[in-house]
């Protein structure tokens, strides 16, 4: 696509859209007036031609006049306008203008305009189809972007030798290697061992490469082993026979079966779906689209009370604990269904809590070894197994990590910090702040005073303050509110619900009591 318009904002304004709405296009040059876009045409013959009416030099009407006549190449073209006059709108026409749209740019109006244009593009190289390998999955990418009119897909099914009218199948073969994506060409040894596998060596093979380490084959029904009678049929048996002589583990994601080869765009759609569920429990390796599109995916994250678990047990060292917080975690994962995004998020999370203690202790999280391979596991981690074993190996290095940073002080920490809350729960003192001077994290505090005290940090220090102010209501005349500032409440309303809620009487009451025994 050439963009022609000689206002630089608009120029940069439409490719901000179409980067967001056509992926299908490439945007090969700009240029600023007529004259520009006529050189840049003939070096970079470009497929389509976005263009402003109204140009200096030679303006929108006189590049495609000169486009039609003069040169080789006849690119698509789209007339932008910021004048809403018919008569230009007519000479366009005449001209075979693919669309003509209005200023200022209507984004669905745009998309539209290029999703026509892109079919059309699609099926003029499906026309002239051959068995080379680059236009087969031309055919591919483009059986799966739209329907192929009847003339077209004719041509492809007998260029093919496929019947059109036949089940078939659009299945991702995803490599699981560890490795980032592409490191590896697998497609011809995977070509070798389908075609072996499904015993048609001499049949054109519908496979091409996508992204994300993953390849797209359509499967003709008939090529299909149906030897073995679970529903899952020969998927299994054909899974096995690719991880062993491709040497890697691999992963299905089979898309729901249609009955003619211009519904594959069906198939395809329910395949990608079924990437989502690749976290889900009890598939090994095989994810059908049927199965899994009727299971809820879930987007949230894991429930609170569980990544606290997890980070007071990185704080405290516990392998033990830690390790089955982790199995709990990954369970849910697989149990509710989780979306790769949710487990994103649940992973994100618990990194950037375990990073805030470290550069609360003043270290550095970037000399943990498993820092950036767990930053970067979406490129290379490809299904729950490995995923866990990286956040494993993390949480088991951070833990250890904080532990030496804090120089096995927990123990010893926790007394001074009870007895200062001892010392100082008259004034206003609350467990962030507290935790802040000890250089510890408030979660952790918090569950480590649980620990070792049996009762939570605010209920400890709200006994304190209640029991000092049951010995100011028994031997002094002093008033509520300064009562109640005395011992820590900054409010002698809240004062006065605080101590009822744990005597069961109001202050007034209590010390009423108090005088007439």
């Amino acid at each position: 696509m050439l963009i022609v318009d000689d206002e630089v904002f608009v120029r940069k304004g439409l490719i901000r859209i179409l980067g967001e709405c056509s992926p299908q296009f490439e945007i090969c040059g700009e240029a600023e007036n007529g004259e520009q876009a006529l050189t840049l045409i003939e070096q970079l013959n470009p497929e389509l031609v976005i263009a402003d009416i109204r140009m200096p030099v030679l303006d929108g009407l006189g590049l495609i006049k000169k486009v039609k006549t003069e040169l080789e190449q006849q690119p698509i073209f789209i007339i932008l306008s910021g004048y809403a006059d018919f008569s230009y709108a007519q000479q366009a026409f005449r001209y075979n203008v693919s669309d003509y749209i209005l200023k200022p740019v209507d984004e669905q109006e745009l998309n539209a305009a290029l999703n026509k244009i892109a079919q059309t593009l699609n099926q003029k190289q499906l026309l002239s189809i051959t068995r080379e390998k680059p236009l087969v999955e031309t055919v591919i990418e483009s059986l799966l972007q739209t329907q192929p009119d009847d003339q077209v897909m004719g041509r492809i099914a007998y260029a093919l030798e496929l019947p059109l009218t036949s089940s078939y199948t659009y299945l991702i073969a995803e490599m699981q290697d560890q490795l980032p994506a592409g490191e590896v060409d697998y497609l011809p040894a995977l070509k070798d061992s389908l075609l072996h596998y499904l015993r048609q060596e001499d049949q054109t093979l519908l496979l091409h490469v996508r992204t994300h380490n993953q390849y797209g084959v359509i499967l003709p029904g008939q090529w299909v082993d149906e030897r073995d009678h679970s529903p899952w049929g020969g998927y299994r048996t054909m899974l096995d026979t690719l991880e062993r002589e491709l040497g890697t583990t691999i992963a299905l994601f089979v898309g729901q079966k249609v009955s003619h080869l211009k519904q594959i765009v069906s198939s395809g759609e329910s395949a990608e779906k079924s990437l989502q569920y690749r976290f889900a429990a009890g598939f090994e390796g095989i994810y059908m689209a049927d199965e899994l599109l009727e299971l809820p995916l879930y987007y949230f994250d894991i429930d609170e009370g569980l990544h606290s678990k997890l980070i007071y047990e990185v704080e405290a060292n516990d392998h033990k604990g830690y390790s089955s917080t982790v199995d709990a975690i990954f369970s849910m994962f697989q149990e509710r269904h989780f979306a790769p995004g949710a487990v994103t998020n649940t992973i994100r999370r618990s990194m950037i809590a375990i990073i805030n203690i470290i550069r609360q202790l003043e270290g550095d999280e970037n000399t943990l070894q498993w820092m950036t391979e767990l930053l970067n596991w979406p490129l290379k981690y490809r299904n729950l197994k490995q995923l866990k074993q990286v956040f494993q190996q993390f949480i088991a290095e951070a833990a250890e990590y904080i532990a030496e940073k804090r120089g096995g002080k927990s123990e010893g920490n926790i007394e001074k910090i009870k007895k200062y809350i001892d010392g100082h729960y008259r004034e206003n003192i609350y467990l962030k702040g507290i935790a802040a001077d000890f250089d510890m994290n408030p979660v952790y505090l918090g569950q480590l005073f649980r620990k070792t005290y049996g009762v939570y940090f605010n209920e400890y220090l709200l006994s304190l303050r209640i029991e000092e102010a049951k010995r100011l209501l028994r031997q002094t005349k002093k008033r509520m509110y300064e009562i109640a500032e005395l011992v820590g409440f900054q409010n002698a309303d809240y004062f006065a619900t605080q101590f009822e809620k744990l005597e069961n009487m109001t202050p007034t009451d209590y010390r009423n009591m108090m005088i007439g025994q």
